[in-house]
């Protein structure tokens, strides 16, 4: 989710009824040494649910040192509206430009290193007294997530995400949410938090059979870049599971949203970074091929409100 929960979408994601939110990937080795770009990762702002800050790296010491700098607020650049609600450590980021350095998906096959990284981000995380949590994947190429779950709850973790799916899947085929509940039954005779699943989460159908086969929890994804509706049918029962907002409600989203970010970056950057993401909300509909290329040529929030505001799909 790297380049999409940000700020703005937090915020959405939080008006829609999402718990809290954790943020964009920050490399420990960058915040440590200084890197403004990376600080404006860690930027919580008003009107946000809970934030979790999420970090990742493979040195127990440097990553141990940027919980203590998110946590202490110690760090150039700091701007929180809301203390962070915790440090997230990412154990699953299948990218490459990640695991060849050893990081993300690649600490699952040194389940030691990946232990010391836990045991260190845990002492942090219980000096400023928050939680500390960890996401990782089934496994590399095969499935090792119910021993890698108990490593982790041995060496602190106080709640796990697990994507059901390994590194070698990436993103396809499906998520297989029956892996969770080998997991959860592994750690029942353990000290651990709860087990957050993750994976094709779309519908309170597809969530609920998380939730039978032992997670307390259920993570959203990319099904929310464009549905953060989603949130809200979770909450509320009484939603048709299939309920799709108006097109009027789409458009409001677009605009809020798109405004939220010009307002935090400026007019140029924010509309230039908001042309794919704005997209997402319309994907599938009839005539969205047309409008996404009316906002691709977009350049100011005039043009882009004009292409939204004239949109009308295709019967």
């Amino acid at each position: 989710m790297a380049g999409f929960t940000d700020a703005a979408f937090r915020r959405i994601c939080g008006s829609f009824g999402a718990d809290y939110a954790v943020s964009e990937m920050i490399s420990a080795v960058a915040l440590t040494r200084d890197d403004a770009k990376t600080a404006e990762l860690a930027k919580i702002t008003p009107g946000e649910p809970p934030v979790v800050l999420q970090i990742f790296g493979r040195d127990p010491a440097v990553m141990a040192r940027a919980a203590e700098l998110l946590l202490s607020g110690d760090y150039r650049g700091c701007s929180y509206a809301a203390p962070p609600a915790g440090i997230d450590i990412n154990m699953g980021c299948p990218v490459r430009k990640i695991v060849s350095n050893g990081e993300g998906s690649a600490l699952m096959l040194d389940p030691d290193r990946a232990a010391r990284i836990m045991a260190a981000v845990r002492e942090v995380c219980e000096r400023h007294g928050v939680p500390a949590s960890v996401k990782f994947r089934l496994g590399w190429d095969s499935e090792i997530s119910p021993a890698f779950a108990r490593r982790m709850a041995e060496a602190g973790a106080q709640k796990i995400t697990l994507h059901c799916r390994t590194r070698a899947q990436m993103y396809a085929p499906s998520a297989d949410p029956s892996a969770a509940k080998r997991t959860a039954d592994a750690l029942r005779d353990i000290a651990a938090g709860p087990l957050v699943g993750n994976g094709d989460i779309t519908s309170r159908r597809t969530a609920q059979v998380y939730l039978d086969g032992g997670c307390r929890e259920v993570a959203i994804g990319r099904a929310a870049l464009g549905d953060p509706w989603l949130f809200r049918r979770l909450k509320h029962p009484e939603e048709p599971d299939d309920a799709r907002p108006s097109l009027g409600e789409i458009k409001s989203l677009v605009l809020s949203f798109v405004a939220d970010v010009v307002r935090e970056k400026g007019e140029e950057r924010g509309v230039r970074e908001s042309r794919s993401r704005a997209a997402y909300f319309i994907k599938g509909m009839r005539g969205s091929a047309a409008l996404r290329d009316r906002l691709n040529r977009a350049v100011t929030m005039e043009q882009f409100a004009s292409a939204v505001e004239a949109w009308e799909p295709e019967p």
